[in-house]
């Protein structure tokens, strides 16, 4: 769904709408005003209180509310105007009427009913986000000092504001921008709301079938069959027309005849019957909804229309939905263990919560779960996501205390940016893992820059990942793998690891398995070595890896294994037993139980081989236990970056200045009107004008038309220089052989002008004559509007080997010092921008302040596709821009940044 619009009521237009969900977890609708909510207004007046009509107007009396209503429906004032409404009825509304420059005066007004449900904050929210649309970037608004409540609304939205107290009123001036705070606010009322919402879902005491046949076969009986053996706790029932009972216990006609209230209803029907089936079970009070059946929006556009009916009447009517076309949910507390799928057999229980948007993979990661001893706390399956998905669970989970790791398989994302946001808040918390399939580049567009032309979506998911902490893996068995490590909160501390082993080999070969892995197997101190060699055989190796030899008794394992535990110089011990005659495996290993118990700082990790048996079978609570050290190695880097992200702070937001923004947003638009709307790349001019404005001098150089120009400019700028083509529409100069360098003299500028024209065909083709930049490190930095990612930001090995060398990394906004540094340092380049073989450092200083420029031109300018510099030379006094290329086109649509919030189709 598309967040809330409107402006003055439009009576014949049904407005745009968003479903959003009140902080008791009810659903409601925020949407444009109409002419035919007129009586739904009167009626929200009409039934206030009188001290609720004093706070909102200041006066006592009914009349002013009349008069206020007669003006918000008259079309000639030209306000925004949003209404809340829950059941059918409206419950809020919210107003903007322009009151100067980018500046609009806001009131708002919410039944008495629903005080304290977060209509108010919500109605806010989305009228921000619209008013910013509209180029209102200030709110003003004047409120009681005694209207706490509305106070309240304010500033806990998080926006920027400022406050003036004059005699009893307090005079507020809000930004409409959604800071970094207010999108921070906004997540965490939303998680708790999901869970809320979620709750029937997710932990339902009460469950109904409806679909099971009275003969064996056909998914609803097997549902049934599963939540039977499962052992679920709750109360079971079965909805069947006709039938008196289905295994053995009644069932009943409708959900209106079940004696108690029913949480969850599992719907296992022909996709002609769901939507009934639905309907009687809403009367009912149902308030959540698995939809197994197929034939719906992964079929046809029919198919898609009737799953949108679903949606908007389960909406209606507060109920949440999973699915349709979904293998159904699991959970997995011990205190209910429901198992509500068709094919699944209940893994163990523990603190792995999982969501898949496959049934296959879904069912495959149960089984891999159940094989490996993974404990598995709830499993969602996704199906067609039309209302449920992935980023509702990940704000439910946040605060669930039976969850300590989340795993996700996905296929899409709706809102990839408020994805980021959630996953980045889940991840501060807890590990989450995800795969992603459909990564392939497909389709670059032909005449993109260097900057758009790589980024395909799989770099941008690794962005986003890298941005949110999320833990990205490529198959089941690395996400598997990750999730058994993280699960008892195994973290390392850092990279440095021990390891031990009954076998030399094998220490070798995992000593190069972590280097390929990015972690350290550092060497031990003399001390250290010291210490361990009294415990080891006499032909012990002790130097990291560590080899005790095959004949290494527990005892021996315990102790050396405790002094690695006891040392400042190792953070993760891997712990590696092959097969032998010698010991028995089970004996050898068990006195290292002692020391996992209370050492969660420093995990140790257990590789067994040759053995074919459950890799947790409870033999060593508290630590993991791999069969190949590979498997382990992997798992244990991807625990390391993922406690290496979590150790680093938030890099704070560079700072923006309001004015600037402004003045860019409207320059831009004005090329834009003068190009008739169309998508252009900007004139060098053009370029110049828009970067100034963010104290970026590029492109440098000057811009001729005639020779003598060319030859003046030249003198100008002082020779040695390079010419090359000013015509914007022209984007890879180089390939076409349109930039000539080493230009001595102000005859070799004249020749080349000429030389120019010819290979561009146009014999008054503009020419940019810029100096010569002395030796220095070639880069680019760029950034590009993805449709479905946002503002990516690339920073890359620079000049005709960006391409090549394919040595770039990129990055979701903010582009803060820390996160550019951290790309820089990425680069196999940065060698040379730190001084290598005794040159000179360059001026990395100057890099990351272009980036961070670039990024607020970026997110001031929604209007800014692409913008490529390529090269920048980056020398030991500065960061000269050679080749500056930007593109605009118009934009249209709802701030995908998340906020306004809504239960979007597809989030």
């Amino acid at each position: 769904m598309t967040a809330a619009s409107g402006n003055t009521p439009d009576p014949g237009n049904a407005p745009q709408s968003a479903d959003v969900l009140l902080a008791d977890g009810r659903i409601a609708k925020i949407r444009g005003l109409i002419a035919a909510d007129r009586p739904g207004v009167e009626a929200l007046f009409a039934a206030a209180s009188e001290g609720s009509l004093y706070s909102r107007f200041f006066t006592l009396g009914r009349n002013v509310a009349s008069n206020y209503v007669s003006h918000l429906f008259d079309p000639s004032t030209g306000t925004t105007s949003l209404i809340a409404e829950l059941g059918g009825e409206i419950v809020g509304i919210a107003n903007a009427e322009t009151s100067g420059p980018a500046e609009a005066e806001v009131a708002f007004f919410v039944a008495d009913n629903v005080h304290g449900a977060g209509v108010g904050t919500l109605l806010l929210e989305h009228l921000a986000a619209r008013s910013r649309q509209s180029g209102i970037r200030w709110f003003v608004a004047e409120v009681l000092t005694s209207n706490l409540a509305m106070l309240r609304v304010f500033h806990d939205a998080g926006f920027h504001e400022e406050r003036h107290l004059e005699a009893g009123v307090v005079r507020l001036r809000l930004s409409t921008a959604a800071s970094a705070e207010s999108l921070e606010a906004a997540d965490a009322r939303e998680a708790i709301s999901e869970s809320l919402s979620l709750k029937p879902l997710l932990y339902p005491r009460s469950v109904a079938v409806v679909g099971a046949s009275r003969k064996p076969g056909g998914v609803g009986r097997a549902i049934l069959n599963s939540i039977q053996a499962g052992g679920y706790s709750g109360e079971l029932f079965a909805v069947h027309p006709e039938a008196p009972s289905i295994e053995g216990f009644n069932t009943y006609a409708s959900f209106g005849e079940i004696p108690t209230h029913v949480d969850l209803a599992v719907i296992a029907v022909p996709a002609m019957r769901v939507m009934d089936a639905l309907r009687d079970a809403a009367r009912a009070g149902v308030r959540a909804a698995v939809i197994v059946s197929s034939g719906f929006g992964e079929i046809s556009a029919e198919g898609q229309e009737e799953q949108s009916r679903l949606v908007d009447f389960a909406r209606d009517n507060n109920m949440r939905l999973v699915g349709p076309n979904c293998l159904g949910i699991i959970c997995n507390d011990p205190a209910l263990r429901l198992n509500a799928t068709f094919g699944c057999d209940l893994p163990d229980p523990g603190g792995v919560a999982v969501a898949s948007q496959s049934g296959g993979v879904g069912i495959a990661m149960l089984d891999a779960a159940r094989n490996t001893g993974l404990g598995i706390a709830s499993f969602v399956s996704l199906g067609n996501k039309a209302d449920v998905s992935g980023n509702d669970l990940i704000d439910a989970w946040i605060g669930d205390p039976g969850v300590k790791v989340a795993a996700l398989y996905l296929e899409s994302f709706g809102n990839p940016l408020k994805f980021a946001r959630l996953a980045r808040r889940f991840s501060e918390r807890k590990p989450l893992l995800a795969i992603v399939g459909g990564r392939s580049a497909g389709g670059k567009r032909a005449g993109a820059s260097h900057t758009a032309a790589a980024a395909s979506p799989s770099v941008a998911i690794d962005a986003l990942f890298a941005e949110s902490g999320v833990i990205g893996c490529r198959s089941l068995d690395e996400l598997v793998d990750a999730a058994r490590l993280l699960e008892g909160g195994e973290i390392p501390a850092g990279r440095r690891v021990g390891i031990v082993s009954n076998a030399g080999g094998l220490g070798v070969l995992a000593a190069d398995a972590a280097a390929d892995e990015g972690l350290i197997v550092p060497e031990l101190s003399s001390a250290t070595r010291d210490r361990i060699i009294r415990h080891a055989s006499g032909t012990a190796g002790v130097s990291n890896p560590i080899d005790l030899g095959a004949a290494i008794s527990p005892e021996g394992l315990h102790a050396c294994a405790l002094e690695l535990l006891d040392s400042d110089e190792v953070d993760v011990i891997l712990v590696i037993i092959a097969r032998t005659s010698l010991q028995n495996s089970d004996k050898l290993i068990a006195p290292i139980q002692r020391l996992v118990d209370g050492r969660p700082d420093k995990p140790i990790v257990i590789v067994r081989t040759g053995e074919q048996r459950e890799l947790n079978a409870g033999l060593l609570a508290g630590s993991t236990t791999f069969d190949s050290t590979e498997r382990a190695l992997k798992a244990m880097s991807k625990a390391h970056r993922y406690g290496e992200w979590r150790q680093t702070a938030r890099a704070e937001t560079p700072s923006a200045q309001e004015s600037v923004g402004i003045e860019a947003d409207q320059l831009v638009k004005g090329i834009l009107a003068r190009n008739e709307n169309q998508p252009t790349w900007l004139s060098v001019e053009e370029t110049r004008e828009l970067l100034g404005l963010y104290g970026i001098n590029a492109p440098e150089g000057e811009v001729a038309t005639t020779f003598r120009g060319a030859e003046a400019a030249a003198s100008r700028v002082g020779l040695p220089v390079t010419i090359k083509t000013a015509d914007p529409t022209i984007v890879h100069k180089s390939d076409l052989k349109l930039v000539i360098s080493g230009l001595h003299t102000l005859r070799e500028v004249h020749d080349a002008v000429e030389e120019l024209r010819k290979r561009a065909g146009n014999e008054r083709s503009p020419v940019l004559v810029q100096r010569h930049v002395g030796p220095g490190v070639e880069i680019a930095l760029g950034i590009v509007r993805d449709r479905r990612f946002g503002l990516l930001g690339m920073i890359a090995a620079g000049g005709t080997a960006t391409d090549v060398l394919r040595d770039r990394a990129f990055l979701m906004p903010p582009f803060s010092n820390l996160k550019v540094m951290h790309a820089l340092h990425s680069l196999r380049v940065w060698p040379l921008l730190a001084g290598y073989r005794g040159e000179a450092a360059t001026d990395v200083a100057s890099v990351i302040s272009l980036m961070e420029k670039l990024g607020s031109l970026g997110q001031d300018v929604p209007e800014v596709s692409e913008v490529d510099f390529n090269p920048v030379i980056v020398t030991a006094h500065g960061s000269h821009c050679v080749d500056v290329k930007i593109r605009i086109e118009s934009v249209s649509g709802e701030n995908t940044a998340g906020i306004p919030r809504s239960l979007g189709r597809h989030p």
